[in-house]
């Protein structure tokens, strides 16, 4: 990150432009993760860039290694932390930036044999946060030399990570609205195709479901196929 200044502010306001852009577009989390860790690697010059999220679904909370742009895809592969553990665990509950001069000497950092192994020296740890001051997971960047992070270096890191946050929200939520709308849809094609077996076989709707359902498995499609398919032999029939 030996740049200057006016460089280094050019090269994040593109940052933040690109995933400014990213926030409306139709990628997929696991691809927008990779251009978050992507974009800031390259803008900052770190040797590592790695991106960690807050998984909620489970109780205690853990906070798990999602993306990053310069370490074999196994080791992201099942990584977590529980959130009052390493680094990353210490920047989410503090919901504020932590700079290490040399992880191989701070208790606090966790992964000293991964760092050793890719010569790995500073960091700065910054967490994801939304305008609710809600932290959703952490941005970590790295360093192969002793590094002073500058107060400018953090604010515009911050200003990434929090434009990185907006943007894993809304495709989340992207995420959510079409599961939902896709459930929607194939609940209301099984009331149809209910209906329609209800009059030609001259059953009640429970039983009309339980042919649905076996069907299902027995020709090992999902019951939108089945119900499907039912709808199109009726309309045949009826043209």
């Amino acid at each position: 990150m030996l740049k200057s200044e006016s460089q280094t502010y050019d090269d994040y306001i593109k940052a933040l432009t690109d995933i400014s852009r990213a926030i409306t577009s139709d990628l997929y989390l696991e691809d927008l993760l990779k251009l978050i860790v992507m974009v800031t690697a390259k803008v900052t010059s770190v040797a590592i860039c790695s991106l960690w999220l807050i998984d909620d679904s489970i109780s205690p909370p853990k906070i798990r290694l999602k993306a990053t742009q310069a370490i074999a895809p196994e080791y992201v592969k099942d990584r977590s932390l529980a959130l009052d553990e390493g680094v990353v665990g210490y920047v989410a509950t503090h919901k504020r930036p932590l700079i290490i001069k040399n992880v191989l000497r701070n208790q606090r950092f966790k992964e000293k044999e991964m760092a050793r192994r890719l010569g790995l020296v500073s960091m700065i740890g910054v967490p994801l946060r939304l305008k609710d001051d809600k932290v959703i997971g952490v941005l970590n960047c790295f360093t192969n030399e002793p590094y002073d992070f500058t107060a400018t270096e953090v604010n515009l890191l911050t200003a990434v990570a929090n434009q990185a946050a907006v943007a894993i929200l809304n495709t989340e939520l992207m995420v959510k609205t079409k599961v939902i709308q896709e459930e929607l849809e194939t609940r209301k094609l099984v009331e149809r195709a209910k209906e329609i077996l209800m009059q030609r076989m001259n059953i009640n709707g429970e039983a009309a479901y339980h042919w649905l359902r076996k069907h299902s498995m027995d020709s090992r499609k999902s019951i939108r196929q089945v119900a499907d398919a039912v709808l199109l032999s009726h309309e045949i029939n009826m043209s």
